[in-house]
């Protein structure tokens, strides 16, 4: 997959993760590279699971390149294999697609019509479109 510092292009990139996925997805992000009993002891405490299950979820990520697995240890650690920002990109992008047929002004209109902003989210939201369109402050 070449330079581990490299952006992932799309040809890169894992699938999309499916919702349990992204739990232990969450997981990982927050904690960083963790063995499968601390991944399982926070995703337990959301949704009553089985132990093995979270084993046998985070070896089929394994597989499917969402995660990476360090054997170096007696028990194996796990880190999720794309930062937040770039899975967060991919599912966006996704969803942008199938859902909104590539019209970024469609997804934003109906995000902010869905549930509302805090003031603190839509300052952020007018000084990105400030950025994006020259229009900020110098």
């Amino acid at each position: 997959m070449g330079d581990p510092k490299a952006p992932a292009t799309a040809a890169d990139l894992p699938p999309r993760p499916t919702d349990a996925e992204l739990a232990i997805l969450r997981v990982l992000w927050r904690r960083g590279p963790s063995t499968v009993r601390q991944v399982h002891e926070e995703v337990a405490r959301r949704e009553p699971l089985a132990y093995t299950t979270t084993l046998k979820q985070l070896q089929i990520m394994t597989e499917k390149g969402l995660v990476v697995r360090d054997e170096s240890e007696r028990a194996h650690v796990y880190s999720a294999r794309l930062p937040v920002e770039q899975t967060r990109g991919q599912l966006v992008t996704d969803l942008l697609d199938r859902v909104f047929e590539g019209s970024a002004s469609r997804l934003v209109l109906q995000a902010l019509s869905s549930r509302p902003a805090s003031p603190a989210e839509l300052a952020e939201i007018r000084r990105l479109l400030d950025e994006l369109t020259g229009e900020a402050e110098t």
